[in-house]
């Protein structure tokens, strides 16, 4: 926001603070996701700082709806408590695998 709380309007590429703030995530969050590959990101410049695409962040979000949305029908489908049904489905509150 600008000093008279109006909205700035962001360019095509944003930083990872910027892409935090959208997200509503820290910006070490954010480095994470970009690090780990989950947010597609692009090096800029010759200290090689870390730039996002507006357009990716939207389609990462709609991506994230859409994983929630599966998720939901998937716990609420009558084969969620079927164990052998249940592999490579990621419970959010139980992150830790199996080895």
């Amino acid at each position: 926001m600008n000093d008279s709380g109006t909205p700035v309007s962001l360019g095509r590429f944003l930083t990872l603070a910027d892409t935090a703030e959208v997200l509503n995530i820290s910006a070490p969050r954010a480095y994470a996701l970009v690090r780990s590959g989950e947010l597609p990101a692009i090096k800029i410049g010759t200290h090689g700082q870390w730039r996002v695409e507006r357009s990716v962040l939207e389609s990462y979000i709609e991506a994230m709806y859409e994983q929630a949305r599966r998720l939901s029908l998937w716990n609420q489908s009558d084969y969620a408590g079927i164990p052998e049904l249940a592999v490579g489905q990621q419970d959010p509150q139980n992150r830790t695998s199996s080895n």
